[in-house]
């Protein structure tokens, strides 16, 4: 915490808040790394681990899978919903792997790609698809989160003329509550509130899967693409592909997570074991949600499955309002967790920047910066509200990199394993198709943006 006394020339309370701390000074240096939210509490367990990993991957996107399976079809479909499980668990495996290496410990993505890639080149090549992740997740979250209330206080109203809130005034509700959650100082601070969004999205999976079920097929159910355009198709494949992708998008904040746990030990069986946990986790809702909503609604699925349940213009109306209502407050609690984890690096940046200035992380320079950060985010989200198209794009161009070809390139880079080895054909594999998802889903997920774009009313 700053100290209570201004320091020296300053002027003003901001001033003094954000003033240097002396306690800060070790041999001359800044002692930064005990007071960045990161690395500020390095207790963390290897349970923390897989439900980390758990509210970091199923997020808002597991409920647009069904929708990515429209275009692909049931053979293409499962196939790349399994080939993505099977590559992005052996990425994760590799960035994991190189947390620790003789003589270094990369507690933050950027760390070790500056260590693969050069001090600078490091910089320019992983934070900007890194911030494109996290603050883009801020967002879509954002957005989420408002569907969610705003879906629960439809179900819930009970009376025919109810005074009808849009949707930005739901997103302003749900900034308010991150306004809150987001002074914790560390990372380690999450722990509950992670807890909590992980057992959240398990539970509004199962419920999705569930009711999927439940229902059986929809009433002249379609499987295929005869209904659309060739263009439309090939535009629906490539945005199904950048669905996929956003899917799976724990790898921005894996070695931030790790970060949290002591050494020595080494972290990486401890770390491990949570991923594996978390993955089958993972299979169950990833693979649950996606296929029994498929087979349910084929392809008059909605870009989030659970509105496809709700009865009115659109919807089957085939759950109790009840079930409903749960599983969008359950969305609504992960969510909020979802948004604290990703947004956590994205505050450590800044404080790193701060601290190494001389200038303290303290309550008072916390509640400005990141008050204005879920600000930010909030606005952006009521002027871009349209969700299924934005999981597209920005899983395609921002989390096909840090997933799918960044973690395997940087691992041939840094660990040279043999050039006849598996894990030197499996890394080019990843790469290769890593590259392929970013290509097309960016193409696809822009193409939708357009198209929402060109019929939505902004901030309704």
């Amino acid at each position: 915490m700053a100290s209570a006394e201004p320091a020296k020339g300053t002027k003003n309370l901001a001033e003094a808040q954000c003033g240097l701390d002396p306690g800060q000074q070790v041999n001359g240096k800044l002692d930064v790394e005990y007071k960045l939210p990161i690395t500020g509490d390095r207790t963390a367990k290897w349970w923390y681990s897989a439900f980390h990993n758990v509210t970091a991957m199923v997020g808002a996107g597991v409920l647009g899978l069904p929708s990515a399976m429209v275009y692909l079809g049931w053979g293409p479909g499962v196939f790349v919903m399994v080939l993505s499980w099977v590559v992005t668990l052996y990425t994760l495996w590799q960035l994991c792997a190189m947390h620790e290496l003789p003589g270094h410990r990369f507690n933050r993505y950027h760390e070790l790609g500056q260590h693969a890639f050069g001090r600078k080149a490091g910089l320019w090549i992983v934070i900007p698809f890194q911030l494109i992740v996290m603050v883009g997740l801020g967002i879509v979250y954002s957005v989420t989160g408002g569907q969610s209330m705003r879906a629960v206080y439809q179900m819930t109203c009970g009376e025919p003329n109810c005074t009808p809130f849009g949707l930005s005034a739901w997103i302003v509700v749900f900034a308010a509550i991150q306004l809150i959650l987001c002074q914790g100082p560390n990372f380690n601070s999450l722990r509950f509130v992670s807890l909590s969004a992980a057992v959240m999205s398990l539970s509004y999976s199962t419920i999705a899967i569930a009711a999927s079920i439940a229902y059986g097929k929809a009433d002249n159910v379609e499987y295929n693409l005869n209904g659309f355009s060739t263009a439309a198709g090939v535009f629906g494949v490539f945005n199904s592909l950048g669905t996929i992708a956003f899917a799976y998008g724990g790898h921005n904040v894996v070695l931030e997570i790790q970060a949290c746990m002591p050494s020595p030990p080494a972290t990486f069986k401890p770390m491990m074991r949570g991923v594996y946990i978390a993955y089958i986790i993972v299979a169950w809702c990833y693979f649950g949600v996606a296929f029994a909503g498929y087979w349910a609604f084929g392809n008059k699925v909605a870009d989030n499955v659970l509105l496809t349940m709700v009865g009115g213009s659109g919807g089957h109306g085939i759950a109790p309002t009840w079930v409903l209502v749960m599983a969008d407050l359950m969305v609504l609690i992960h969510v909020c967790g979802s948004y604290q984890v990703y947004s956590m690096p994205v505050f450590d940046m800044i404080e790193t920047m701060l601290v190494s200035r001389g200038i303290s992380n303290g309550w008072f320079c916390r509640l400005i910066y990141r008050s204005l950060y879920v600000c930010f985010s909030a606005f952006v989200a009521i002027s871009i509200p349209f969700f299924g198209s934005l999981l597209g794009f920005l899983g395609a161009f921002a989390f096909a990199p840090t997933t799918f070809w960044l973690p395997p390139l940087i691992y041939l880079i840094v660990v040279k394993p043999p050039l006849r080895s598996w894990h030197t054909l499996a890394s080019w594999f990843c790469i290769a198709f890593g590259m392929l998802i970013m290509v097309l889903g960016a193409v696809g997920g822009m193409r939708g943006i357009i198209n929402s774009a060109s019929g939505f009313t902004f901030y309704q």
